[in-house]
């Protein structure tokens, strides 16, 4: 029998609200896994956590605690599985908050930071996949990107499959239409604005690329292979 984990240790930087604001989801929940703790108890918590935790994490008419729950994909488990550490607070009434642990709740520090932590977004951490025997696909890791309106994901093995088929194709990463001036470079082109900068430019995929009408322009427009990453 093997033990797997999904290990992550990262920091970030809030306001001392927000700290206190996390410190407060902590304690919620403890008294949430507490089974002992009737629901005269919870009412009164939830009363004494104040209106900011009550408008990020509103109630329903059957449990104060309803908008909280939403942070765990099981509500009838909820479980921070990571350890929290706070620092003191620096000389720019900020503080540095921990975030570990072996079995790492990847979904749950996520919404918890876009929740709580909305001065640090865009945030972004990084998790490891490890296994105490050495079996094939236990190994890996990934990262999280955290913004005020999305949560995306991104796993080792979605860059190593890119990265072949990069090697297979150039053409892999998509296309994009460009026009060369003597004075200015290249230009991109956008279907907002025309050719403008690479930074808006529009990405095309091979089949996109072959059926597009391209665009009557001074000089001839070419389609250029999207380029390597500088990193993965």
């Amino acid at each position: 029998m093997s033990n797997s984990y999904t290990k992550a240790a990262f920091d970030l930087t809030v306001t001392v609200a927000e700290a206190d604001m996390v410190r407060r989801v902590i304690a919620a929940v403890e008294l949430i896994d507490d089974t002992e703790a009737g629901s005269d108890v919870r009412e009164a918590h939830y009363a004494c956590l104040g209106p900011d935790f009550a408008a990020l994490f509103p109630r329903s008419d059957e449990d104060p605690f309803a908008g909280l729950l939403d942070l765990f994909e099981d509500p009838q488990y909820p479980y921070l599985d990571f350890h929290v550490a706070f620092s003191e607070v620096d000389q720019l009434d900020r503080v540095l908050v921990t975030f570990s642990g072996e079995q790492f709740g990847i979904d749950v520090a996520a919404r918890l930071i876009q929740s709580c932590a909305r001065s640090a977004l865009p945030f972004g951490f990084e998790w490891a996949s490890d296994c105490d025997r050495l079996r094939v696909g236990e190994f890996g890791g990934g990262y999280v990107v955290i913004t005020e309106h999305r949560i995306s994901y991104g796993h080792t093995t979605q860059l190593l499959d890119r990265a072949i088929a990069r090697a297979r194709d150039e053409g892999a990463d998509g296309f994009v239409l460009a026009i060369r001036d003597p004075q200015h470079g290249l230009s991109f082109w956008n279907d907002d604005a025309g050719f403008d900068r690479l930074s808006r430019a529009r990405v095309f995929s091979e089949a996109e690329a072959a059926n597009h009408d391209v665009p009557l322009a001074q000089d001839q427009p070419e389609w250029l292979a999207m380029p390597e990453p500088l990193r993965l």
